[in-house]
């Protein structure tokens, strides 16, 4: 398999995270395939119209792009990916889980594009924060909610957690998002310790 990924996307280092845990990195190859929303990677193109990483070349089937996607395929293919994605009804909390992860992504990567490609007389400063509220009240959230959750089995919840939690430190570290979520930072320290975690850290 081919799989076309920008080693600083937090959507690619879930689905890197899911081939380490599940002992399938040996499985594909990597291919970069890294742009932006105004001036995607050409050679993604043809893989993933929308021009986004991940995608996944599959020699049997049809590409497969979106995180969430590609990490459930990849989990099926794995007895080690069993537990992921658990029987329900614990299955809904580890999809809301990861739901709510990636949905931070989402927000800090609006974030980073407002202030990456944009010349600072047209970024909104509104904006910003905005996209950074819904973030601390997902934060807020997975303190008071999902440490149960979080301190249990490995699930894809839990690794997108981890990602995105990471990605707040890669990206954000001068909002000290931990200094207000002592608990969920104390988690993200001990899950950024995992092996599969060390192992794609981005530089």
């Amino acid at each position: 398999m081919t799989l076309h990924h920008s080693p600083t996307s937090p959507y690619v280092r879930k689905v890197m995270v899911v081939l380490h845990e599940t002992g399938q990195l040996d499985s594909v190859r990597l291919v970069p395939g890294s742009g932006t929303p105004v001036a995607p990677a050409q050679s993604l193109l043809g893989t993933n119209p929308l021009g986004k990483v991940p995608a996944l070349e599959r020699e049997d089937g049809c590409a497969l792009y979106d995180s969430r996607v590609i990490c459930r395929y990849l989990a099926s293919l794995s007895p080690k990916g069993a537990g992921l994605y658990p029987a329900v009804p614990a299955l809904w909390e580890a999809l809301t889980l990861e739901s709510t992860a990636d949905g931070i992504l989402d927000a800090a990567l609006l974030m980073r594009y407002e202030t990456v490609l944009r010349a600072p007389p047209q970024q909104a400063a509104d904006w910003v924060e905005g996209q950074w509220g819904k973030v601390t009240r997902a934060l807020s959230v997975l303190e008071q909610r999902w440490m149960a959750h979080l301190e249990g089995p490995l699930t894809i919840g839990v690794i997108a957690t981890g990602c995105a939690l990471a990605y707040l430190d890669f990206r954000f570290a001068e909002r000290d998002w931990a200094a207000q979520h002592p608990a969920l930072a104390a988690w993200s320290v001990r899950f950024g310790a995992r092996d599969s975690m060390r192992a794609t850290r981005p530089e």
